[in-house]
């Protein structure tokens, strides 16, 4: 017996706004990634606040005026890179730029003149040994 197709429809998935300009998804070439799939990945966290609940077992000492990446931020960050694959550190001084990382923990970007900066492999190392 064939299942009825209303069964086999796996929930919708809706995203939630992100604040900068809209994400365009067309195929003419211009900046490309092939991490893509971690904007899904980042929107299941939020949804499940997964990385925000690592995160609450921090405290955090450093100077608040000071501070440019929550701690937030630098987990899900590093949690991020190693789901897409990039299990070594020094990967992140390339991906700190890389506008759909800054999207998925919560950049806003909102022109191509603003650099987009993410936390280096430096900060990360600082972390993972805090």
């Amino acid at each position: 017996m064939t299942p009825d197709k209303n069964y086999c429809i796996p929930e919708q998935f809706i995203f939630e706004q992100v604040k900068s300009c809209p994400v365009v998804v067309n195929f003419r070439g211009e900046p490309v990634t092939s991490d893509a799939g971690l904007t899904l990945i980042a929107e299941l966290d939020r949804k499940r606040e997964i990385t925000s609940r690592v995160a609450a077992c921090f405290k955090d000492y450093r100077d608040r005026s000071k501070v440019l990446h929550p701690v937030h931020s630098l987990i899900a960050q590093r949690i991020y890179g190693l789901i897409m694959g990039y299990e070594d550190i020094n990967n992140h001084e390339t991906l700190r730029h890389d506008p759909i990382f800054a999207l998925s923990v919560g950049k806003a970007i909102n022109s191509e003149l603003e650099s987009i900066t993410l936390a280096g492999k430096s900060t990360l190392n600082r972390l993972e040994h805090w």
